[in-house]
């Protein structure tokens, strides 16, 4: 008999141990997951207790806005009907599912949901409560949202409060400007523009698709605290619930959990860092009117800012040398309200709704890429597996292309209850190429363009650029591409296509 998993790696590799899974189970295990094993779970009765839907049981309670987010408006919690009530026997001591996925960003949550469409069992765990986390990427570009029409999400994505970004432009310093990247040129692209939308709603929005798959799990407020192994083999997860410590064994476990991965440092992966030279401080300013629907940048020595519309207000990226956070603090809020004045003028008025420095977040910008993405039983993607530069906002849409490809790649293995080491490289070998062209790109960036502007070698970007760009402004399409639709951009696999799009 395979032995049972521990907390610490046997010597050896051992070979890899492959069931099916058909939810919580042990000794006289159902059949496969492939059949009809996994049935919609009944709503619940009013009144009773939720937990987080299909496969295995949850522990804890329901989930619900986190205290203390202040008096803006929250998101709301992730749907009640997302839930449903569990047995009240005590939960065993090892749950199992087919595939874990770690973290609840909009990696895990796509992975997840079109795992579920394969008819993959799936459970995801997210270690906060609900999704409100502030200054966290905003950014759908057209390659995300041609993949929300695909999976049938689209429209109730465009009803979410959102605004539009169509185009990007440099100030030339006379009062006119000039496009560096124009979303309207993208071809065959059905949603040619930025959508600047509260990360929280697009991830509800994924967690409410995914309660109508009876394969998929969501569960909020589990926190992994370490892994699991079975002959040398990460066989799952250990986490601290609402009710306390448990155990998650899967299949496969698929890492999610961001740029500093706890998952990733458990399983020994260590990335290779870049140099960065420049961090990012992000506060917002309101407006009183309509904002024009254009990313706008401004620049000045030592400093450069970006004023992203929003309903409502800016969302302002400041970005300053790196290591400079201290410094910053200590010039204190009147400094940094005389460095908005000063190189956006037109928001002189609006500076003194900056409180505080404590209405100003630190960004630690880093950008690294692991050189394996996997190992046995084990696979990273999205900022696990290549933290990205904020330059260009394409983090989030990188992320999801990693968690498409994914799907489509591991769906077939994980059904049939085996997946090898081929099966898990075979998703960096499809991603490795946009992700180094894009971050090479990033790095130039900040070498060329960023950089001597925050040394203060420069207060403007190369003249150059902006007088190619207004002689030939077709070239705006090419930067736009690069940004909006990616090098390589995934499709929804067909067993995840719903409505207009599946046929």
């Amino acid at each position: 008999m395979p032995s049972q998993p521990t907390t610490a790696r046997p010597p050896g590799d051992g070979p890899a141990r492959s069931t099916a899974c058909g939810g919580p189970r042990g000794r006289g295990a159902g059949p496969p997951h492939d059949d009809a094993s996994l049935l919609p779970a009944s709503a619940p009765a009013k009144g009773e207790p939720h937990t987080c839907r299909a496969g295995v049981r949850p522990r804890g309670d329901p989930v619900a806005r986190r205290a203390g987010a202040g008096s803006r408006p929250g998101p709301p919690p992730v749907p009640e009907h997302t839930l449903r009530p569990h047995d009240h026997e005590e939960s065993p001591v090892s749950e199992k599912t087919t595939c874990a996925v770690i973290g609840g960003g909009p990696a895990g949550m796509v992975l997840g949901l079109l795992l579920a469409r394969a008819g993959v069992e799936v459970t995801v765990l997210e270690k906060h409560a609900d999704f409100l986390r502030d200054f966290r990427g905003d950014t759908v570009h057209p390659s995300t949202m041609r993949l929300l029409d695909e999976l049938g999400l689209y429209e109730r994505f465009a009803a979410l409060p959102h605004s539009r970004i169509r185009r990007i432009s440099f100030p030339l310093g006379d009062g006119r400007s000039v496009t560096l990247a124009d979303f309207g040129r993208l071809r065959g692209q059905p949603h040619p523009y930025v959508a600047m939308v509260p990360q929280w709603d697009l991830l509800n929005l994924l967690a409410e698709a995914g309660r109508a798959e009876p394969a998929f799990t969501l569960r909020m407020r589990h926190e992994v605290t370490g892994l699991l192994y079975d002959s040398g083999r990460v066989a799952g997860v250990r986490y601290r619930g609402p009710d306390g410590p448990g155990e998650l064994r899967a299949d496969l476990t698929v890492a999610c959990d961001g740029r500093r991965s706890t998952v990733r440092e458990q399983a020994g992966l260590v990335p290779r860092e870049y140099p960065v030279n420049l961090d990012v401080w992000w506060f917002r300013i309101p407006t009183a009117g309509p904002v024009e629907p254009a990313l706008l940048p401004r620049f000045g020595r030592g400093r450069a800012f970006a004023a992203i519309p929003r309903e409502g207000y800016l969302q302002i990226a400041y970005l300053g040398p790196k290591g400079a956070d201290a410094r910053l603090r200590r010039r204190g809020i009147e400094a940094l309200r005389r460095d908005v004045a000063e190189l956006m003028p037109e928001l002189s008025g609006a500076v003194g709704a900056l409180a505080s420095m404590d209405d100003v977040k630190h960004l630690d910008v880093r950008l690294d890429r692991l050189r394996r993405w996997h190992t046995d039983g084990l696979l990273c993607i999205g900022d696990a597996a290549h933290a990205m530069s904020p330059v260009g906002g394409v983090g989030i849409n990188l992320a999801v292309q990693d968690a498409v490809a994914a799907a489509r790649l591991l769906a077939a293995p994980l059904r049939r209850g085996r997946v090898t080491g081929r099966d898990l490289d075979a998703v960096r070998r499809r991603r490795l190429l946009p992700t180094a062209v894009t971050q090479a790109l990033q790095r130039l960036l900040h070498r060329r363009l960023i950089g001597p502007v925050l040394q203060g070698r420069s207060a403007a970007p190369p003249k150059a650029l902006p007088a190619l760009l207004r002689r030939l402004p077709g070239l705006s399409a090419v930067p736009a591409r690069l940004i909006g639709v990616g090098v390589l951009p995934e499709r929804a696999p067909r067993f995840a296509r719903r409505g207009r799009t599946a046929a």
